[in-house]
């Protein structure tokens, strides 16, 4: 099974990803270490990605992905995943593949955002990402709140991986 966690910056991907990673006793990758040096200077900069910039990213992914479906192992990815086209790239119809949306309150995201240090991405970039935002349903992804405890956090996408992993409605 591959766990895809999604949303937009200050949702808690890594956060979260890594604390699933270490539940289920497998790998973990931040989908920022697959994107190229100028598409982390543009964030960093403060200017916002195109389609274009992100396209050879989500290819990365989605051979990263393969990789590990080949090996036969579980893993565990934070990426904003934020377009159904940018999902189908990386699910390719594979049904191993679960996305987790970390769905937030604008106030809850700005907050988060507000006390990172040393991120890459300027938080300006926020409004950018919830306008490019097409939150996925329930049969598309497990949906959980983001308000909440990361222990309870990863105890309710475990429940609800697994029960989505099965064919049900996963959130």
């Amino acid at each position: 099974m591959i766990l895809i966690a999604m949303g937009v910056s200050g949702s808690g991907k890594t956060t979260v990803g890594e604390q699933l990673a270490a539940r289920l006793g497998c790998g973990f990758a931040d989908a920022d270490s697959f994107h190229s040096d100028a598409n982390k200077q543009k964030m960093h900069a403060g200017i916002a990605l195109t389609d274009d910039d992100r396209w050879p990213w989500l290819r990365a992914i989605r051979a990263d992905i393969e990789q590990r479906r080949a090996q036969g192992v579980d893993y565990v990815y934070a990426c904003s995943a934020l377009k159904a086209s940018y999902r189908e790239i990386l699910r390719a119809g594979d049904k191993d593949v679960i996305f987790v949306y970390l769905q937030g309150t604008r106030e809850v995201l700005e907050r988060r955002l507000a006390g990172r240090k040393g991120h890459f991405f300027d938080p300006s970039l926020l409004q950018s990402q919830l306008d490019t935002l097409e939150p996925p349903g329930p049969h598309e992804a497990v949906v959980v709140d983001i308000d909440q405890d990361v222990a309870h956090l990863v105890d309710e996408i475990v429940e609800k991986a697994v029960r989505h992993g099965q064919g049900g409605e996963g959130g």
